[in-house]
């Protein structure tokens, strides 16, 4: 059981890793789906991604194209055509992993009237994953976000610590308010710079941080994924920390662990 032994240094030598993110068992940002946006291009790259993705423990994918009105137009058309695609050549090779989509919407002029027309592409139970500018934070953010929550969904803030305009007063206020938020995994590794790594410390410090994903689009984040296990944060996240991500693992997934216990009990008569 991989999952559960925490890791250990060798004098000289890189932190060795003895477990992996099996505990979360769900990631639900990444950018998989082949030919969408501006993650893997091609059905190959998107199965490549997928077994780096298994190979570190997770047990379901959330799969989460932009949703961006000057670059990524995608729909749930689009989004379920990119789906399918991958699906079936995950079936193709055998390769047995639970695997939905949602999307990751820009905060952009066409976000609010989406929330209105019930147009958003959302995760399980109502859970609406968004992303703000990397420029400034939109004036509007209070009651477009206090909507949300009005109406019944359930808000996610992806990516928290790559806003740097953002204090942590404004995190603890919108928190508060009900939105929780997600942390890109490999910002622990200084993967966007020493200042994100800084500010997902102090979210991860100050109690803030109610998901963790790998936002995976290319191979160098899977690696960097892969190094994220060696940071003492992680550490605390997977076994210090009430993440919620197990809370978005399907009806299919848990079925299928208990198929597998059943098995292993009945092998092990």
């Amino acid at each position: 059981m991989f999952g559960f032994f925490k890791s250990k240094s060798k004098s000289g030598s890189k932190k060795e890793i003895t477990f992996n993110y099996e505990s979360i068992a769900v990631d639900m940002h990444s950018h998989i789906l082949p030919g969408i946006d501006d993650g893997a291009q091609t059905v190959e790259e998107s199965v490549a991604l997928v077994k780096k993705m298994m190979a570190l423990g997770i047990r379901k994918i959330i799969a989460t194209p932009h949703i961006m009105v000057d670059f990524y137009r995608n729909n749930a058309q689009t989004i379920g055509d990119a789906l399918a695609i991958l699906k079936a050549e995950l079936k193709n090779q055998q390769i047995d992993i639970e695997v939905e989509a949602a999307a990751e919407h820009f905060f952009d002029e066409t976000f609010e009237p989406r929330i209105d027309k019930k147009e958003l592409m959302i995760i399980g139970d109502n859970y609406v994953l968004f992303e703000f500018s990397f420029i400034n934070l939109p004036p509007n953010y209070i009651p477009v976000v206090q909507k949300l929550i009005t109406l019944g969904y359930k808000p996610i803030l992806a990516h928290p610590e790559r806003y740097p305009y953002m204090t942590m007063d404004q995190y603890k206020m919108l928190h508060s308010w009900g939105c929780d938020f997600q942390l890109n995994t490999i910002s622990l590794t200084g993967y966007y710079g020493k200042e994100v790594k800084a500010t997902a410390e102090s979210l991860i410090d100050n109690h803030l941080i109610d998901y963790i994903a790998s936002d995976m689009h290319h191979l160098r984040h899977a690696a960097a994924l892969n190094d994220a296990l060696r940071t003492t944060y992680i550490e605390k996240l997977l076994f210090d920390y009430p993440l919620k991500n197990i809370m978005l693992l399907g009806v299919e997934s848990k079925l299928r662990d208990q198929e597998l216990k059943l098995n292993s009990v009945k092998n092990g008569l």
